[in-house]
């Protein structure tokens, strides 16, 4: 169970990273690279970034959610 918590939180790690990365800033970013100046006319923001935003909080929750569970689990066993 340590071991695949593990994985999964390497892998999240690096996922979260990607993602940020990705998010325009003030100048913009690598999202407008991927279609990021197809705005919608009602919020102001781009569809690719609303599911970039979705899928960062996404990661960030299972990135949350594996050190609390790697945490119980080495308290448990240790």
């Amino acid at each position: 169970m340590i071991f695949t918590l593990s994985v999964v939180l390497i892998v999240t790690s690096l996922l979260l990273v990607v993602l940020v990365l990705l998010h325009r800033g003030k100048g913009g970013g690598l999202s407008s690279m991927l279609g990021g100046s197809f705005y919608s006319n009602l919020s102001g923001s781009s569809v690719v970034e609303r599911n970039l935003d979705r899928l960062t909080v996404i990661a960030g929750l299972v990135w949350a959610i594996c050190i609390v569970g790697l945490g119980l689990l080495y308290k448990n066993t240790g």
